[in-house]
């Protein structure tokens, strides 16, 4: 399989990344809770008591490329899968993250900057199971 040069991004993905760490830092010292995604989520879904401060953080998830491409900004390609196939994995990540105790934004950045063997453990079996997945659908399946 080629090598797709163009989509190779070292500034902007050096950028989206330092963004990422002081975003999780603010949202610590603002709202001294970790940035993970499935348990700000979780909390907005059950009504936690800093609900306003989960919507916000989760409406900039959105706020954010939307300004991007209204600038003229391009967002990565699609996949080329169909809804179901990505609505199913959006459920099995989920499912994942609740059986794993948080994400890759809570583990994989806020906990091995805080040196947790448990978010070591938790992002190795992350990434494990996605370099699995995509061998399996790109060379045995397809």
């Amino acid at each position: 399989m080629a090598i797709d040069w163009l989509a190779f991004t070292p500034a902007s993905s050096l950028a989206g990344g330092a963004l990422i760490g002081v975003a999780a830092v603010v949202y610590l010292r603002l709202a001294g809770r970790i940035a993970g995604i499935s348990g700000v989520v979780g909390g907005l879904i059950e009504r936690a008591a800093d609900w306003p401060v989960r919507l916000a953080f989760v409406a900039g998830l959105v706020v954010a490329p939307t300004l991007w491409l209204a600038f003229g900004g391009v967002l990565p390609a699609a996949s080329g899968q169909g809804w179901p196939s990505l609505l199913a994995a959006g459920l099995l990540v989920g499912f994942g993250t609740r059986l794993g105790s948080g994400c890759t934004s809570g583990h994989g950045v806020c906990g091995l900057a805080r040196r947790s063997p448990r978010s070591l453990a938790a992002t190795l079996a992350f990434m494990a199971a996605g370099f699995a997945t995509v061998y399996v659908t790109r060379h045995l399946i397809a």
